[in-house]
């Protein structure tokens, strides 16, 4: 099989000739993976690891005073959220502090504010983009299109949307659906410029904390829930896989992921409660591939390059049990995990046998 072969087998929990493999990690992480394998690009480091999964990302070619890119940059970004640099001693962060329709009290201030354009975006760029993923291998490509719950708290504030639920829904529906109809049809122009080379289509947005969901199911259900199948369902019946990101304890939901068509869910965050593998693959591992898994909080922080490599390999053997399972690790890989814990999860999936 080639990469892309095991992914979409993956996607199908159908028997792959090993267990597929996907990362992502900040720039710290990177560089010190560069440094170690003696490459020069990311594209190497991931070739090296024989990561199947490849995430793609769109050039931004609009305004300079909206350039910043969501949690990538300080400014502000596309959407008009301002992003502040936070950091520690291991990464660099930037964090939304600014709203730009936290004052709006209409729906008609919603309609009216300035709205990012679909042209601000290089699509002609996304061949060659693609093209640079496959130079070793037909590896699985995946354009994360974006998401109707983080989005709009981003542009209202976390605790107004929360309250909007109950007191304003109607700003809610109004914001939801411009930032869906946006994602859908951006992603639909990089569908269109990829010329059948990408093979999963992802969205997602935090829905949980550690012990629950971090709004009332049932509000999730009415409010966000169709422009969230919108954006797995446009997707899915295009042909493309669909993947969905969301940390946390949401168990609550997972049933209606699989409803909606969802393939894929990100990234099984296992200190949450519900979210352990022992509990969801039983429950849902017949219907639903799980991405992730590896644990970012607790084991790779501070766990030995064995414990790592003996926690993957017991990982994959539950939620491999019905060969729905991509290895990688719960988050991006944050600058305290060492590169010896990183080739301790890739080498336990090389030596993995079904």
């Amino acid at each position: 099989m080639n990469s892309r072969e095991r992914v979409l087998a993956a996607a199908e929990r159908r028997k792959t000739d090993k267990v597929p493999t996907s990362l992502r990690c900040t720039p710290e992480v990177l560089q010190a993976l560069i440094s170690r394998l003696g490459v020069t690009t990311k594209q190497e480091v991931y070739d090296a690891l024989d990561i199947d999964l490849r995430w793609i990302y769109l050039p931004f070619i609009g305004p300079e005073e909206r350039s910043a890119a969501v949690m990538g940059s300080e400014g502000v970004d596309f959407w008009g959220c301002r992003n502040t640099k936070m950091g520690n001693k291991f990464n660099t962060y930037y964090e939304i502090t600014g709203h730009p329709l936290a004052e709006a009290e209409t729906v008609e201030d919603v309609e009216n504010y300035d709205w990012p354009s679909l042209d601000w975006w290089d699509y002609d760029a996304i061949p060659k983009i693609i093209e640079a993923e496959l130079q070793k291998d037909r590896r699985a490509i995946m354009f994360f299109a974006g998401g109707a719950f983080e989005t709009p708290w981003y542009i209202r504030g976390f605790e107004q949307f929360l309250m909007d639920l109950y007191l304003n829904p109607d700003i809610v529906t109004a914001i939801c659906s411009k930032v869906e109809e946006y994602y859908r049809l951006r992603a639909l122009r990089v569908l269109e410029a990829a010329d059948g080379m990408i093979d999963i289509v992802g969205s997602g947005g935090d829905l949980g904390g550690e012990t629950a969901l971090l709004l009332d199911p049932n509000k999730w259900r009415e409010l966000i829930k169709p422009y969230t199948a919108s954006l797995i369902q446009t997707f899915k019946q295009m042909g493309l896989k669909t993947f969905y990101h969301s940390d946390g304890a949401i168990t609550s939901v997972i049933e209606d992921f699989i409803e909606i068509g969802l393939d894929i869910l990100d990234p099984i965050q296992v200190g949450a409660a519900g979210m352990t593998p022992e509990e969801l693959s039983p429950k849902f591992g017949s219907r639903l591939t799980f991405h992730g898994a590896i644990d970012e909080v607790h084991l790779l922080p501070h766990a030995a390059p064995e414990e790592v490599y003996r926690e993957t390999r017991r990982v994959i053997s539950i939620l491999g049990q019905n060969h729905g399972y991509i290895v990688s690790p719960t988050h991006q890989l944050q600058g305290d995990t060492s590169v010896d814990n990183v080739l301790a999860i890739y080498q336990a999936v090389n030596d993995f046998r079904w």
